[in-house]
């Protein structure tokens, strides 16, 4: 299929974030803008983090990930993400008030 995108097209920067769990990760990409460019989930394993990472860099030049949990359910994707060279924010969990 023909790109509809010139071979030329300058790279857009990207910002991810992850919202992680024991079994799945779940990634969303935005742009400079704060556009949600896509969002899609992942299994919480080593082939899982891989195919989130590719994900996020087919649509730009990822810059950071903000990441919840780095040193639990996060701490694999985390571990991936900066072994690659991608800046990592630690983003807390805001606890609930009942």
């Amino acid at each position: 299929m023909t790109s509809i995108t010139p071979d030329n097209a300058p790279i857009s920067d990207i910002t991810g974030g992850v919202d992680t769990h024991q079994d799945t990760h779940t990634a969303a990409v935005i742009d400079a803008t704060g556009r949600v460019l896509g969002t899609e989930q992942f299994p919480a394993t080593p082939d899982g983090y891989a195919a989130l990472l590719a994900w996020m860099h087919r649509f730009g030049r990822l810059m950071k990930v903000g990441v919840e949990g780095t040193g639990a359910y996060g701490a694999g994707l985390a571990r991936l993400l900066r072994a690659e060279g991608v800046e990592v924010i630690e983003v807390d969990r805001v606890p609930l008030e009942y």
